[in-house]
Protein backbone atom coordinates (compact mmCIF):
# COMPACT_ATOMS: atom_id res chain seq x y z
CA UNK A 1 0.00 0.00 0.00
CA UNK A 2 1.46 3.48 -0.77
CA UNK A 3 -0.25 6.89 -0.11
CA UNK A 4 0.55 10.23 -0.53
CA UNK A 5 -0.02 12.58 1.93
CA UNK A 6 0.18 17.17 0.85
CA UNK A 7 0.81 19.55 3.34
CA UNK A 8 1.50 23.43 2.99
CA UNK A 9 -2.09 24.87 1.33
CA UNK A 10 -4.10 28.03 3.38
CA UNK A 11 -5.10 31.52 2.80
CA UNK A 12 -2.51 34.06 1.69
CA UNK A 13 -2.97 37.44 -0.07
CA UNK A 14 -2.74 38.31 -4.31
CA UNK A 15 1.38 38.37 -4.64
CA UNK A 16 2.32 36.24 -1.42
CA UNK A 17 4.02 32.96 -1.25
CA UNK A 18 2.99 29.08 -0.31
CA UNK A 19 5.36 26.24 -0.27
CA UNK A 20 3.61 22.34 -0.63
CA UNK A 21 4.34 19.39 0.33
CA UNK A 22 3.65 15.91 -0.96
CA UNK A 23 5.25 12.80 1.36
CA UNK A 24 4.83 9.63 -0.21
CA UNK A 25 4.99 6.60 2.38
CA UNK A 26 4.46 2.44 2.06
CA UNK A 27 5.63 0.11 0.19
CA UNK A 28 7.65 1.95 -2.42
CA UNK A 29 10.44 0.55 -4.54
CA UNK A 30 10.88 3.61 -6.67
CA UNK A 31 8.89 6.63 -7.78
CA UNK A 32 9.54 7.42 -11.45
CA UNK A 33 7.69 11.13 -11.85
CA UNK A 34 5.93 13.34 -9.73
CA UNK A 35 3.71 15.82 -10.03
CA UNK A 36 0.76 18.44 -8.81
CA UNK A 37 -2.53 19.34 -10.05
CA UNK A 38 -4.89 21.23 -8.88
CA UNK A 39 -8.92 21.59 -9.41
CA UNK A 40 -10.59 24.63 -9.11
CA UNK A 41 -14.51 25.17 -8.26
CA UNK A 42 -16.25 24.12 -11.39
CA UNK A 43 -13.59 23.29 -13.60
CA UNK A 44 -11.52 20.19 -14.36
CA UNK A 45 -8.19 18.96 -12.74
CA UNK A 46 -5.28 20.55 -14.73
CA UNK A 47 -1.09 20.18 -14.41
CA UNK A 48 0.34 22.32 -12.84
CA UNK A 49 4.18 20.96 -12.76
CA UNK A 50 5.98 17.67 -12.78
CA UNK A 51 9.69 16.16 -12.48
CA UNK A 52 11.21 12.74 -13.12
CA UNK A 53 13.01 11.10 -11.20
CA UNK A 54 16.05 12.56 -12.93
CA UNK A 55 14.66 15.93 -12.47
CA UNK A 56 13.75 17.01 -15.80
CA UNK A 57 10.45 19.62 -14.97
CA UNK A 58 7.29 20.59 -16.94
CA UNK A 59 5.45 23.41 -16.22
CA UNK A 60 1.79 24.72 -17.05
CA UNK A 61 1.84 28.11 -18.88
CA UNK A 62 -0.49 29.62 -16.31
CA UNK A 63 2.66 29.22 -13.74
CA UNK A 64 5.79 29.34 -15.88
CA UNK A 65 8.09 31.60 -13.96
CA UNK A 66 5.92 31.79 -10.81
CA UNK A 67 6.03 28.25 -9.29
CA UNK A 68 9.11 25.74 -8.79
CA UNK A 69 8.50 21.95 -8.44
CA UNK A 70 11.17 19.97 -6.77
CA UNK A 71 12.05 16.65 -4.84
CA UNK A 72 13.86 15.13 -2.12
CA UNK A 73 14.06 11.24 -3.20
CA UNK A 74 15.94 10.28 -0.01
CA UNK A 75 12.10 11.34 1.67
CA UNK A 76 10.01 10.28 -1.33
CA UNK A 77 8.75 13.82 -1.25
CA UNK A 78 7.86 16.88 -3.86
CA UNK A 79 7.42 20.05 -3.23
CA UNK A 80 5.87 22.93 -5.04
CA UNK A 81 7.21 26.24 -4.17
CA UNK A 82 4.47 29.33 -5.60
CA UNK A 83 5.40 33.09 -5.69
CA UNK A 84 3.27 35.80 -6.92
CA UNK A 85 0.40 34.30 -6.35
CA UNK A 86 -3.30 34.98 -7.98
CA UNK A 87 -6.79 34.74 -7.00
CA UNK A 88 -7.36 32.58 -10.25
CA UNK A 89 -4.62 30.07 -8.22
CA UNK A 90 -7.10 29.42 -6.17
CA UNK A 91 -7.91 25.56 -6.12
CA UNK A 92 -7.45 22.05 -4.12
CA UNK A 93 -3.82 20.96 -5.29
CA UNK A 94 -3.41 17.15 -5.83
CA UNK A 95 -0.05 15.59 -5.51
CA UNK A 96 0.71 12.64 -8.06
CA UNK A 97 3.42 10.19 -8.30
CA UNK A 98 4.26 6.98 -10.69
CA UNK A 99 4.81 4.11 -7.87
CA UNK A 100 6.74 0.88 -8.50
CA UNK A 101 5.98 -1.18 -5.76
CA UNK A 102 8.19 -3.36 -3.59
CA UNK A 103 7.82 -7.12 -4.41
CA UNK A 104 6.06 -8.40 -6.16
CA UNK A 105 6.79 -5.16 -7.93
CA UNK A 106 3.47 -2.98 -9.19
CA UNK A 107 2.95 -0.29 -11.07
CA UNK A 108 1.01 2.52 -9.70
CA UNK A 109 -0.28 5.96 -10.33
CA UNK A 110 -1.16 7.50 -6.77
CA UNK A 111 -3.24 10.80 -5.86
CA UNK A 112 -3.26 12.71 -2.74
CA UNK A 113 -6.14 14.01 -0.89
CA UNK A 114 -5.55 17.22 -1.61
CA UNK A 115 -4.59 20.64 -0.23
CA UNK A 116 -6.74 23.83 -0.49
CA UNK A 117 -4.99 27.01 -1.67
CA UNK A 118 -7.16 30.48 -1.50
CA UNK A 119 -5.65 33.40 -2.46
CA UNK A 120 -7.77 36.70 -1.75
CA UNK A 121 -7.47 39.58 -0.23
Amino acid sequence: QVQLVESGGGLVQPGGSLRLSCAASGSIFSINAMGWYRQAPGKQRELVATITNNDNTNYADAVKGRCTISRDNAKNTVYLQMNSLKPEDTAVYYCNAAVMTTPPYRYLEIWGRGTLVTVSS
